[in-house]
């Protein structure tokens, strides 16, 4: 399955239906939340809750009978199990992104999926679950964020408005960055920026805010997985903006290899901004 070879009902179709999915996990997120969260540590040391694997499961049962027979990448899967090889199309999934901010009080955390295609994420959904809020993006297609209540299929929604970045102010620029994970490098270049207002979050939903034209810049230096970065790729793409390597080359998804690890990654809204200040700023 790919949105090339399928018709405009059919991809608007497949966008409601993985939303309805994408809904309905942060459900059970919340109920999660509600119920009581577990927090235990990884291998890697990071934390995984019971609100991940709840999410994670109403994820895969329902995208594998929406899209039966392509792969599923998921965080808490594919940390026990990877995946032997993957098709040309293949879904990646972070069923919690932000489980810090979750268990330090934040409503930051999120829901992702993705579809990749051939490399590149052509489709990507974005919750805030206790914010109410859905972003979303299909490759042909405008970016929009739904206000709507977790558990609601698309149609339910209160409220639908479609997005798109700002062009790059001349000055007070925003640049998002990690609350818990800012790294030295990063520092850097934000400081080759000059006067610059920062945005500390968790999670993709600092992607969202470049998508809807709330902050100008996203740059990570640090390390990060494939499936905490795909679907706001997707949504940042739809909206207009983009997102490339540190170098100023197309971020692509797939790398089984190196554990889907992404180096680093430059998001903006403005792509003429990219075109013009990327270079200066990017990794010697």
């Amino acid at each position: 399955m790919t949105l090339h070879n399928i018709t405009a009902a059919d991809a608007a179709r497949l966008l409601d239906d993985l939303t309805a999915i994408v809904s309905r996990a942060a459900a059970a997120v919340l109920a999660a939340k509600t119920g009581g969260l577990d927090p235990r540590r990884k291998p890697d040391s990071s934390p995984v809750t019971a609100a991940d694997e709840a999410a994670e499961a109403v994820i895969i049962e329902g995208v594998s009978r929406l899209a039966p027979g392509l792969a599923i990448v998921s965080e808490e899967a594919a940390g026990r199990i990877p995946p032997a090889r993957l098709g040309s199309s293949f879904f990646l999934v972070d069923p919690l992104d932000g489980t810090r901010e979750l268990l330090a009080g934040f409503d930051e955390f999120t829901v992702n999926l993705a579809l990749i295609d051939a490399g590149r994420p052509i489709l990507g959904i974005i919750a805030a679950p206790a914010r109410g809020l859905i972003w979303r993006g299909a490759e042909g297609s405008a970016a929009e964020r739904l206000r709507i209540a977790a558990g609601a299929p698309a149609g339910a929604t209160r409220e639908r408005s479609r997005i798109w970045p700002r062009a790059l102010p001349s000055k007070g620029l925003v640049a998002v960055v990690s609350r818990f994970h800012l790294d030295h490098q990063t520092e850097a270049l934000l400081a080759r920026l000059g006067p610059v207002e920062r945005v500390a979050s968790g999670s993709s939903i600092k992607l969202c805010w470049i998508a809807e034209g709330s902050a100008d810049l996203y740059p990570r230096l640090a390390p990060v997985r494939e499936w905490d970065l795909a679907a706001g790729h997707a949504i940042v793409a739809a909206a207009g903006g983009t997102v490339t390597t540190p170098t100023g080359q197309p971020q692509l998804y797939g790398a089984i290899a190196a554990g889907f690890l992404v180096p680093g990654f430059m998001a903006w809204g403005d792509p003429s901004a990219a075109a013009r200040l990327g270079p200066s700023l990017r990794p010697a």
